[in-house]
């Protein structure tokens, strides 16, 4: 007797998985491997020699500390001074260079138009670069 064989189709079978997580990690591999190359080392740029005629720089200014405080009291350079004084002595200090930094220190009890004051004088002698803050209220009495 002849036996009939049913053929058994078997579908070819691919586990995804196993392909997945291979490729991540090569993934993985190459970008924690790659050195990428400086793009402007590659570049070749003829720069011009420095000028030897050329002046150098001056350092650049110190800042100009104005501290002001109550009752019309106004320190620079941790010396009270008197508008007149301020005036005369920023004015000398303008002639050097208009473009010093000016620091306007002013205490939270400190009076609104003493800053005015102080900024107006400012103005007067050209001084330009002006930074003003405030520190807050002063607690017990500064000698002075």
């Amino acid at each position: 007797m002849a036996r009939k064989r049913k053929r058994e189709q078997i579908e070819a079978q691919l586990e995804m998985t196993p392909m997945i997580d291979v490729v991540f990690q090569l993934l993985v591999f190459f970008v924690l491997t790659i050195k990428p190359e400086p793009i402007f080392a590659q570049l070749d740029v003829s720069r011009p020699a420095p000028d030897p005629d050329a002046q150098k720089e001056d350092p650049p200014d110190d800042m100009i500390n104005i501290t002001v405080f109550k009752g019309n009291r106004i320190v620079l350079a941790n010396t009270v001074v008197s508008f007149e004084t301020l005036e005369s002595k920023l004015a000398q200090l303008a002639q050097y260079s208009t473009t010093q930094t000016v620091l306007i220190k002013c205490m939270g009890d400190s009076e609104h138009r003493t800053l005015i004051s102080v900024l107006d004088i400012c103005a007067k002698v050209q001084l330009k670069n002006l930074s003003v803050f405030s520190l807050g209220a002063t607690t017990g009495s500064r000698g002075g």
